[in-house]
């Protein structure tokens, strides 16, 4: 009976994620790194709490403080139906998490020379070289087009600019011509159909005029292909994932690691809608979407994370010099660009944008705690992260709740990370 005992513990070990044989960092003490143990397990009370009532189905945390991690833990279900546990290595889709992690891939070639921030997107793919863009009566775009101003540059892309908006963002003529989303646009047309596909369409704004959410990212990992002639997942994996140790990390799951990979509620806690993997990356896509087609884990992503925060270094490695990645930690909109973040994420509302990810520029108006400065991107199937510099902090929350609710998370997980500081 006592060797049953030994073994069950070890097995509960192991699924929790306390056996540490994979932890992306050293680990500590919550109080070793000026955080409260007891103010801490609020987050998993909280998240026990709501998971019984079905309000999502389960979630992974990671939080790293002054380099230490100090909590990776799994609450609910990585598959409520099925009844499988969640377990800290579960594989969740982490859709427009990705965006750094592609604008990370083009900035390490614009550090080779081999791509300019304001290069215009017709270098690569001429047939953007004439784009038009649709006219306004009364303040909404008609029918009618005019000449773009100038070109669509590499910036724009980056900082969501370019005028490629998504499809499914909107009631416009313009939106109902334009793909839904990444997950569409990469189930749908292969590379070359989808360049070819919004090269034919009207702009929605003038280039470099309006922040608005789209394709940016999208279109610049196609650029990453055609400049490296690999795909994008290939080339992120050796540049990438495989020098942060990002093991389970890309654009497809394997046959072997299916059985870790994250599923939703099969109904929306909300509005009752169904609610399916998507993309499912144990399916082939078309073509590997920078903006939002990439799944992950809590430790993996954490790596990433930490990387940026240590100025483009893991360890010995440098992935990036120090100055680029303050070029893409900084606000790149300016006063002469219209922000509309909050459209696209509500817990973003007022926040700034620099190369593939929301950079905060006021220590208050925002709905969220934090630092000037921190950075984040989040993702639409539930998942987020963030960085605050100031207070070396580091969090990944990763979670299969792709509706409306992952707004409420965002903001909940926030104030309770935060509130556990101490020092």
């Amino acid at each position: 009976m006592a060797a049953i005992k030994i073994l069950a513990t070890a097995f509960c070990l192991l699924a929790s994620g306390a056996a540490f044989a994979d932890d992306p960092l050293p680990r500590a003490k919550p109080e070793d790194v000026g955080l409260s143990t007891e103010r801490l397990a609020r987050i998993g009370a909280t998240l026990k709490s709501d998971i019984d009532a079905g309000r999502i189905p389960g979630a992974v945390i990671a939080i790293a403080r002054h380099g230490k991690l100090v909590a990776l833990d799994a609450y609910g279900w990585r598959d409520k139906t099925a009844g499988v546990a969640m377990t800290t290595d579960t594989i969740f889709n982490i859709a427009s998490m990705t965006k750094p992690m592609t604008a990370v891939g083009a900035l390490m070639l614009y550090e080779q020379g081999n791509i300019l921030i304001d290069d215009p997107l017709s270098k690569y793919f001429p047939k953007f070289a004439d784009m038009r863009v649709a006219a306004r009566d009364g303040g909404g775009p008609t029918a009618e087009t005019v000449p773009a101003n100038r070109q669509i540059t590499i910036q724009d892309l980056m900082r969501h600019t370019s005028g490629l908006i998504y499809g499914g963002r909107g009631n416009t003529l313009v939106h109902k011509m334009y793909p839904g989303g990444s997950v569409d646009a990469a189930r749908d047309y292969d590379g070359a159909a989808f360049l070819d596909k919004l090269a034919s369409l009207p702009l929605l704004y003038q280039p470099a005029t309006v922040w608005d959410y789209g394709f940016g990212l999208d279109v610049l990992g196609l650029a990453i292909e055609s400049i490296t002639k690999q795909r994008l997942g290939q080339y992120l994996q050796t540049n990438l994932f495989a020098p942060l140790g990002m093991s389970d990390t890309g654009f497809s799951v394997s046959a072997e690691k299916a059985a870790r990979y994250a599923k939703p509620l099969p109904e929306d806690p909300i509005n009752g809608k169904p609610q399916t993997r998507a993309p499912e990356l144990t399916q082939p896509l078309k073509f590997d979407c920078g903006g939002g087609c990439a799944a992950s884990t809590a430790s993996d992503y954490l790596r990433f994370a930490m990387m940026l925060m240590n100025g483009g270094r893991s360890g010995e490695a440098r992935l990036l010099g120090r100055k680029t990645v303050d070029y893409m930690l900084s606000d790149q909109l300016g006063p002469n660009i219209k922000n509309l973040v909050g459209n696209a994420d509500p817990t973003r509302a007022d926040y700034g944008f620099g190369l593939g990810l929301a950079i905060r520029t006021t220590p208050g108006v925002v709905r969220m705690m934090g630092s000037v400065g921190q950075f984040s991107w989040p993702g639409a199937s539930g998942t987020d992260w963030w960085v605050d510099s100031k207070e070396e902090l580091a969090v990944v929350y990763l979670s299969a709740a792709p509706g409306p609710i992952r707004w409420h998370y965002r903001q909940k997980i926030n104030a309770l990370v935060y509130q556990a500081i101490i020092d």
